[in-house]
């Protein structure tokens, strides 16, 4: 699992209009390529009289699936556009359809080219760009005693803390970015005189800043 990427908070879609002709930016954040597809069909049915439905997806921690289509557009004008703006903004896991309805004035391979970048942009923009970093749950169990000082420590550290569990000791469920669960470890144990009883949990994805 990558320790971050960015990627879009959600779907969305935003419309431009470049000399008469009507371009809809849609984007939607996707983890499978069989997500991405099921999106681009869905909105070829739903803008099923669009004069073209264009489209490109990237998908993998290292990018390892990318396609593209022009829909008819003339070839490299529309899919290459769209998955160049993907690959330039750093974005992973992210589907765009770019819908045109044709206004009646032609663009030419340049106009093209910088129309279905345009509405790549704009899908992009309203799906909002975030970055997911991963952290990892450190379920930390101890005694009543150090409730408070622990707290306290953890919050001017900044340190993600879940959901605290209340038994014949207290478990708090810290998430410490993943690549510093081992210093995270160190500190909690020199924190608590070597008391505190530490069990790592699953690996987690927050939004960066959130």
């Amino acid at each position: 699992m990558l320790e971050r990427y960015k990627t879009v908070r959600r779907a969305g879609d935003k419309e431009i209009v470049i000399k008469k002709s009507r371009f809809i930016g849609h984007v939607m954040p996707v983890e499978r390529e069989e997500e991405a597809v099921s999106f681009i069909e869905e909105i070829k049915k739903r803008h099923w009289n669009a004069t073209h439905n264009c489209s490109a997806y990237m998908i993998g921690e290292r990018d390892e699936i990318q396609k593209q289509s022009d829909d008819g557009e003339p070839s490299g004008t529309a899919g290459k556009p769209i998955l160049e703006v993907i690959r330039n903004q750093g974005l992973k896991n992210v589907a765009i359809v770019v819908t045109r309805y044709f206004g009646g004035i032609m663009l030419g391979a340049g106009g093209l080219i910088r129309a279905y970048t345009d509405g790549a942009v704009a899908a992009i923009e309203a799906g909002e760009s975030i970055t997911r970093v991963l952290h990892r749950e450190v379920f930390v169990e101890l005694d009543y005693t150090w409730l408070g000082k622990a707290e306290n420590e953890l919050r001017n550290r900044g340190i993600r803390t879940g959901e605290t569990g209340f038994a014949d000791k207290v478990t708090l469920l810290c998430l410490p970015l993943n690549e510093e669960t081992e210093s995270f470890k160190d500190w909690m144990t020199d924190m608590t005189q070597g008391q505190a009883v530490m069990t790592e949990g699953d690996k987690v994805y927050f939004i960066e800043g959130e």
